[in-house]
């Protein structure tokens, strides 16, 4: 979205507003939608796969017009189509994977999703490149290169082709009678989700509480990550800014093949971290994966070769695949089954009111103490994931002993 929102002329310190989208639905949307597929159930279509297809296909309509937006405001307002499909389909996808698995199989099965999600973002962090070499530099009256129109469009089938693989290849487990009791005796209404979401918080254990300082300091260091990396990486290496349209498509272009590279690195390492989470721990595995990360941010704006980028993005790639996965294995040994759904919307609610205070804040500070300097940006993002690394040490994690078989039963 930063290089789309570029080409349409927007300044660098209105680029947290911009993606305001995403923060705003996913606090509004994923606990609510959790507490919905903790209480849905169709012998027909199953618990969480009706919010799958829903999201999708929202998502897939908004990714098809995303590259037709003709002005800023446009765009944004199809990025808050595009979040709020997003929020729907992707929320119930971490508790899918612990209905499915046994508390054993928790660090292999977020772990798989970590593998898949750095491999799908390596896919479409290459695409520009590719569609650039197929379609060239030329570009539409609006000022959008032919190149984002094939990507979003690619992006738009995937969304609901992946989502369908997943519908129809998976097969949901019927509720236990009890469980289904549960979901039938608990509050009626259009106001029944957020007394759900608000007695879920009021019980939430202490290891949430403790993780949703990490996630502070942790979600606060990406966004800014994600909105500046393009500008950094322009003026670090390329010593230009927006206003050279033709420089800093390159820039953008090589920006998104460093993060596809660090997304490989992602499901290079995912299955690597199960195996350190159980022999030290999923607490300490992620504290390293985060200070590794830190470094990463503080070395990329005084990179100065294109290619030496690729270094800290190892780094980087290899935090990703912990921030997939790792706090899951947390979360999952320290919540009710019955009550996956809606704490995995709480979690995804620590992610997302993190942006949303970016958001509100980081413009100022990017115009008035950062000196209007993305490279400043990028290594405020590595100061706060050195406060989130710290953080992870005062997390108290109620078990994480996954290597032992489920009684029989379970």
């Amino acid at each position: 979205m930063t290089p789309l929102y570029t080409f349409l002329d927007a300044d660098p310190e209105q680029l947290p507003l911009l993606n305001l989208a995403g923060p705003i639905t996913g606090l509004v949307i994923q606990p609510i939608i959790g507490a919905l597929s903790d209480r849905t159930w169709s012998p027909r279509w199953g618990r969480r796969k009706p919010y799958f297809m829903i999201g999708a296909l929202t998502c897939s309509l908004a990714l098809l017009f995303m590259p037709f937006s003709t002005s800023l405001w446009m765009a944004a307002s199809l990025l808050w189509i595009l979040d709020a499909g997003n929020n729907t389909a992707m929320e119930p996808y971490r508790a899918f994977v612990a209905d499915k698995l046994p508390k054993e199989q928790f660090p292999l099965g977020f772990q798989t999703q970590s593998f898949f999600t750095g491999l799908g973002i390596t896919l479409a962090a290459v695409s520009p490149t590719i569609f650039a070499t197929i379609f060239g530099s030329e570009k539409t009256a609006s000022g959008i290169p032919y190149w984002v129109y094939g990507a979003f469009l690619v992006g738009s089938v995937i969304s609901i082709t992946s989502v369908m693989w997943s519908n129809l290849k998976t097969p949901e487990d019927e509720p236990t009678p009890e469980e289904l009791e549960n979901m039938r005796s608990g509050p009626k209404g259009i106001f029944s989700p957020f007394i759900d979401i608000a007695s879920a918080i009021l019980t939430m254990p202490m290891t949430l509480w403790q993780l949703a300082l990490v996630y502070l300091f942790q979600w606060y260091a990406m966004f800014v990550y994600w909105q500046f990396i393009s500008l950094s990486v322009a003026r670090s290496i390329w010593n230009s800014s927006p206003e050279n349209k033709e420089v800093y498509d390159e820039a953008a272009r090589w920006t998104s093949l460093a993060n596809g590279f660090y997304n490989i690195v992602t499901f290079l390492t995912a299955f690597l971290l199960v195996v350190l989470a159980k022999k030290y721990s999923a607490k300490r595995v992620h504290m390293a994966c985060l200070f590794l990360a830190a470094l990463g941010m503080f070395l990329i704006p005084m990179i100065t070769n294109k290619y030496m980028l690729m270094l800290p993005m190892v780094n980087i790639g290899i935090a990703w695949a912990s921030m997939m996965g790792i706090p899951y294995i947390m979360v999952a040994s320290s919540i009710p089954a019955s009550k996956n759904g809606i704490y995995m919307g709480i979690v995804n609610m620590m992610i997302v009111i993190p942006m949303f205070i970016e958001s509100l804040t980081f413009g100022y500070l990017y115009k008035h103490f950062l000196g209007g300097d993305p490279g400043n940006a990028i290594r405020c993002a590595g100061l706060f994931l050195l406060l989130a690394s710290i953080a992870t040490l005062f997390i108290k994690v109620k078990s994480e002993k996954f290597d032992q078989p489920a009684p029989a039963g379970h």
